[in-house]
């Protein structure tokens, strides 16, 4: 909020034009003033709490103003009620604050009790607050403080216009709940969030240095010993059950604290340190926070950057903490606590089961990393969201899109293919897994993340992603996303979109099925937009008999026709298969390698057979290690 805009209400003669006369003179005049004031605006450099503009309205009570004072009612942002007798006292409940109800404004109200200097010898400050305004600041809550002023003597000017400021740029309302004596939901789990950030070694507690640590980042200052010390004797009388505190402050008494110190009148601290960890005055996260702007440009996509893979790679170690290399449900549980919980697109996506799990099933760092990825490729805001949630903290004048970077844009050229050694240089790539049922399509999934082979068939309905790492040759590593599409296949295939964000098809066919290819094929006649993407064909249960496809063209031929690699042939039962999700992930680094000839491209296709060669040579290669192993030797040979 920039602008608090107070409007100075009661009955003639309380004295409200005298309060405003002193506030700017800074001295009380005694000649006769006019009936109403003209608005003044005080400039945030006087010092206002937030730095906001402050504009202060004068208002009459006579029936002739009733128009003029419900029209300021309802513009203000805090009201300050006066009164100076036991008469205007009086109205105050019967009167006044049943009005502002009828009027329909839900704004704070300050009591202000004017005149001081003519009250009675006998009566303290102490014994009117209890007697007067006590009683009715429990009859209404909208009454947010109470102060005593005399304008004759200067006496609580400033700051009876500072309590209505700090009404608004500080209000209770949202913090506490003075009828249930507690602090209210939503400010307890914004305080739970403040400590579980601050907590760095997620013991549970703030221990000194971590209280250091919150009381800079807050308030720009260190704390003294002496002042963490009365921190810890006040809590303790509080709230004796919270014992000696020798290890730090938790969870408890840290909401405890707050809970003093909205009881006390003191509830900026607690709206300062809201604030810095970024929530608005709805006691939400700022939505500028959770969601920098962060454009993407067509065909490009958007990675995690080093800052980001380091600050998960941390957050996966901080919440390991049996050191068993997973996270369980309980650690994740942990993990999660500062924010609504797992991302709704990882339910979707059936995690952990979408990526590399340990053998209890637990996700391990390699599958953590691999799940962010996925997660930034398919939806970055979901990742900056989490980011703001979970505690990123970028470089002074940076925000969480430093932990993301932007790839170059793909580039696909209608009737023009990639050039044959044209590379893309991309760390996170999507791969489509298209084929017939049963053509092993869930099978290549499971291996892919390591699980053991299952004989049983299980038709796949909804689509299913997997991602893990891959390690080109050379060493570099890239995340190879594989989806298969399930009934959904269809509305994929007709979708542009979807296609675009592709950056390789494999085709699977069952080499003992021989319909399988079949599907392949007509597949391709159907939808002629899948020519545009990189493909490769993938031969399954190699293992088993191969048999004559029942199709117009046989596999191999089909791709020669094409210029394109022969099929890749793969069984899940060999260990070998690891290298098949390697020849696939460079593939879709070199998009012009699973790119159909076109007839003007005379150069190249020597080439494109050379490396269809050197595919082919590998599995086989592959394949023959694992008949040696079987056989125990070479035809001929020792076997040694």
């Amino acid at each position: 909020m920039s602008t608090v805009r107070i409007c100075i209400v009661g009955d003639e003669g309380v004295g409200k034009s005298s309060i405003l006369t002193s506030l700017v003179k800074d001295t009380f005049i005694t000649s006769p003033l006019q009936p109403t004031l003209p608005p003044i605006t005080l400039p945030p450099t006087l010092g206002t709490p937030e730095n906001v503009t402050t504009t202060i309205v004068d208002t009459s009570s006579l029936p002739q103003s009733r128009d003029a004072l419900r029209k300021e009612v309802r513009k203000c942002n805090v009201i300050l009620l006066v009164y100076s007798d036991h008469y205007s006292y009086e109205r105050v409940a019967l009167y006044w604050m049943p009005y502002f109800r009828s009027l329909g404004v839900n704004v704070p109200v300050v009591l202000c009790a004017s005149k001081s200097d003519l009250a009675s010898a006998n009566s303290s400050t102490a014994q009117i607050v209890e007697e007067e305004m006590l009683p009715v600041m429990a009859e209404f809550k909208e009454i947010d403080s109470c102060i005593r002023v005399s304008a004759r003597e200067h006496f609580n000017i400033n700051e009876c216009f500072w309590l209505a400021q700090k009404a608004v740029t500080h209000p209770i309302a949202p913090i506490y709940d003075a009828k249930e004596n507690a602090l209210k939901p939503a400010a307890v789990e914004a305080l739970k969030r403040v400590f579980y950030l601050s907590d760095k070694d997620q013991d549970g507690v703030l221990n000194d240095a971590e209280l250091h640590d919150f009381q800079r980042k807050c308030f720009e200052k260190d704390i003294s010993a002496e002042d963490l010390t009365n921190i810890k004797r006040t809590i303790q009388r509080w709230s004796p059950v919270s014992g000696e505190l020798e290890h730090g402050v938790d969870l408890d008494s840290f909401l405890l604290l707050h809970k003093i110190f909205a009881e006390k009148g003191r509830h900026e601290t607690i709206w300062i340190i809201l604030r810095k960890f970024n929530y608005s005055d709805s006691l939400l996260l700022k939505d500028t926070f959770l969601h920098p702007k962060f454009d993407i440009p067509p065909f490009a996509s958007a990675e995690l950057s080093p800052a980001g893979y380091r600050f998960f790679v941390d957050l996966f170690i901080l919440h390991d903490a049996d050191n068993d290399g997973g996270l369980s449900d309980t650690e994740l549980a942990t993990l999660f606590a500062p924010t609504p919980g797992v991302p709704a697109s990882w339910t979707d996506s059936n995690f952990p089961h979408c990526t590399v799990t340990n053998t209890s099933g637990f996700v391990t760092l390699q599958g953590w990393l691999a799940q962010w990825s996925m997660t930034t490729f398919e939806d970055p805001k979901t990742t900056l969201e989490y980011l703001a949630y979970l505690g990123f903290e970028a470089l002074p004048g940076k925000t969480s899109t430093s932990a993301l970077k932007l790839t170059k844009p793909r580039r696909r050229r209608p009737g023009k293919s990639p050039s044959r050694t044209e590379s893309v240089d991309r760390t996170v790539l999507f791969c489509y897994l298209l084929g017939a049922p049963g053509s092993g399509k869930s099978t290549l999934l499971n291996a892919f993340l390591n699980r053991p082979f299952s004989p049983t068939y299980n038709p796949t309905i909804k689509p299913r992603t997997a991602v893990n790492s891959v390690e080109l040759p050379g060493g570099k590593q890239i995340h190879l996303i594989l989806s298969e599409l399930g009934e959904l296949e269809p509305a994929v295939l007709e979708n542009p979109q979807k296609l675009d964000s592709c950056d390789l098809i494999a085709y699977c066919y069952d080499s003992s099925d021989p319909d399988s290819f079949a599907h392949v094929s007509s597949l391709r006649s159907k939808y002629s937009v899948l020519s545009s993407v990189p493909s490769i064909f993938i031969a399954t249960k190699v293992d088993q008999d191969r048999v004559v496809q029942r199709a117009e063209v046989q596999p191999d031929a089909y791709c020669e026709s094409l210029a394109m690699s022969k099929p890749l042939h793969v069984s899940a039962q060999w260990k070998s298969i690891g290298e098949v999700f390697v020849q696939v992930a460079e593939f879709a680094t070199m998009p012009g390698m699973g790119m159909p000839k076109i007839e003007d491209e005379d150069d190249g296709v020597q080439w494109v057979g050379l490396m269809a060669g050197v595919g082919v040579a590998v599995v086989g290669v592959a394949a023959g290690v694992v008949m040696w192993k079987k056989f125990g030797g070479l035809p001929g040979g020792s076997g040694s």
